[in-house]
């Protein structure tokens, strides 16, 4: 004996209404936000460093330079005092180190250091 099963035409749309819903919860959402936030966060940053490279040259028409020789015994704290008596000797020997590209704030007898004019007196 073969049966044969009737189904309602109700019953379809029955079991699309028990299929549960899919809800965001606040979680939900702000773990989605930051998935969506983070590459763009990261490409902003990406660009602002590289767009800030600033090029510094040593040429301008403005400054002009003394060349001096370091004798025996002196310093570059010496030389700081001695051409810019009115600035903080600590400034000046910073700007001598950048200026000559010193590796550091030792110089030698003989050693010629360029010294922005406006140091002078």
């Amino acid at each position: 004996m073969m049966s044969t099963a009737t189904i309602a035409p109700n019953a379809a749309p029955r079991a699309r209404q028990l299929a549960p819903r899919l809800r965001l919860t606040t979680r939900g959402r702000v773990v989605l936000m930051t998935l969506a936030a983070t590459p763009l966060v990261i490409a902003a940053l990406v660009i602002a460093l590289n767009s800030g490279e600033a090029a510094a040259t040593l040429e301008s028409g403005d400054t002009s330079f003394v060349y001096v020789d370091v004798s025996a015994g002196q310093s570059l704290w010496n030389i700081a005092e001695q051409h810019a008596p009115g600035q903080d000797p600590r400034e000046v020997v910073a700007q001598l180190i950048e200026l000559n590209q010193l590796a550091s704030a030792d110089v030698f007898a003989g050693q010629e250091l360029a010294i922005p004019a406006n140091f002078t007196r």
